[in-house]
């Protein structure tokens, strides 16, 4: 039988490689290694949404909009192609995490000069 440790509800593999046990109660982690790596497994998760700016021009959507009409699809107003993004946080401080989200988007993730970006951390 395999023995493994649970941390915060995440099952641990590193606890049958270590012979030393934590003190946490049915744990069977070793501390320093098993409940931390668990605690940053992923905290939280940035989703990310990037989009044209409305007055940038956006030939991918035009395109997309005009393939929907042609398609047969009525009623289809202005197409926006952007990006989305998942990251997952190991920030344990919801602030210092949306800060580095916020410069994440701004220095590499989006092009401020002709796309806007929104996201939540979860």
């Amino acid at each position: 039988m395999r023995e493994t440790g649970q941390a915060k509800g995440v099952e641990c593999i590193i606890a049958p490689l270590l012979p030393k046990k934590c003190s946490h109660p049915g744990w069977g982690c070793l501390k320093i290694v098993c409940c931390q790596a668990a605690l940053f497994r992923t905290l939280m998760k940035a989703k990310i949404v990037i989009t044209p700016k409305k007055a940038v021009l956006d030939p991918q959507g035009k395109t997309v909009q005009n393939a929907l009409a042609q398609m047969g699809y009525t009623g289809i107003g202005a197409v926006h192609v952007g990006k989305y993004l998942e990251i997952e946080l190991q920030e344990g401080d919801k602030e210092i995490a949306r800060k580095q989200v916020n410069d994440a988007c701004h220095r590499l993730l989006s092009n401020p000069v002709i796309e806007d970006y929104r996201f939540d951390i979860e």
